[in-house]
């Protein structure tokens, strides 16, 4: 297997140089569009990995399948979807014209940067910091890592930079989505995605999700299966931004991409993988991210459908 993963990267690394990385975020321009690595991990435990895979990076978008988990694992299905809808938007992740009309919950999925602000609502807690605290102890436990924590450069320099996502929140609440203080929120949400990872602990989520909410080689659960199933469906639906049919096509597995470069993926039943190539296209995928996964997805009979 880590033959095939060299093999890959090798024949992917050119796609590094077709990127840029995220600059409107200025700690992320910082990183080096040249770094690719990979990890995988199987149903039976086995661990695979090539290239720059303990680099690590700010999980940035990619937390938003965990923040929807841990919506669901606070308040269920039924009541997560009165809050939230979950087509696809056909837009940029960062989108303000989602609509000419009253904006409602159908208008926005879980994995866009509206969406996962209002997430960060639906999560329990007496205070925002409490929310937090708590889904960064979810995503320590999914992926097997208490070092976990945030990157203190990208948090301010989202903070401080973060105009569209401020408008975006201001605008949620305006049309009455939410209640609390902007800025409380917010809080919440930057520092969601300035949460620092490597390529092995998406892996491990990705795991935890592919294996139905169960740690693999254990019957302890991280959380009900109908969960991981939700989840795994928005993903395929919307995971990959204004680019998720595309992915569907070429790769044919849930995933999620961010900013920050990282994608993780989902094969159920079967594996987690983890990758790390911060050059994105113009939809904010990683380009040799993508090109890996739908080698990978080929030889090894990855795609779901």
């Amino acid at each position: 297997m880590e033959e095939l993963l060299d093999q890959i990267l090798n024949e992917c690394r050119p796609y590094t140089k077709q990127g840029a990385v995220a600059t409107y975020i200025p700690e992320l321009s910082k990183q080096n569009p040249d770094d690719f690595g990979i990890y995988i991990i199987s149903s039976d435990g086995s661990r695979f990995s090539a290239g720059d895979h303990a680099k690590h990076f700010t999980i940035q978008s990619v937390v938003k399948p965990v923040l929807l988990l841990l919506a669901l694992m606070d308040n269920g299905v039924e009541a997560v979807r009165t809050r939230i809808g979950v087509e696809a938007t056909g837009k940029p992740f960062d989108a303000i014209n989602v609509s000419d009309k009253s904006l409602v919950p159908e208008h926005f999925n879980p994995m866009v940067n509206a969406g996962a602000i209002l997430l960060c609502t639906m999560l329990k807690g007496d205070s925002y910091s409490e929310r937090f605290a708590r889904l960064l102890e979810l995503i320590r436990r999914l992926a097997d890592n208490p070092e976990i924590d945030v990157d203190e450069a990208v948090f301010r320099s989202e903070r401080e930079t973060g105009f569209k996502n401020r408008a975006l929140a201001y605008l949620l609440k305006a049309h009455g989505l939410f209640k609390d203080a902007v800025e409380d929120v917010l809080e919440c949400y930057f520092r969601a995605c300035s949460i620092r990872v490597c390529s092995r602990d998406l892996a491990y989520i990705g795991m935890a999700l592919a294996n139905h909410g169960r740690k693999f080689k254990t019957e302890e659960r991280f959380f009900p299966a109908e969960y991981a199933r939700f989840v795994n469906a928005v993903l395929m639906i919307c995971g990959m931004y204004d680019g998720s049919g595309e992915f569907a096509v070429r790769v044919g597995v849930p995933a999620k991409s961010g900013v920050g470069g990282g994608i993780m993926a989902v094969a159920p039943t079967r594996m987690g993988i983890g990758i790390y190539s911060p050059a994105l296209d113009e939809k904010g995928n990683s380009i040799a991210g993508i090109q890996a996964l739908e080698r990978l997805s080929r030889r090894m009979y990855l795609s779901i459908f």
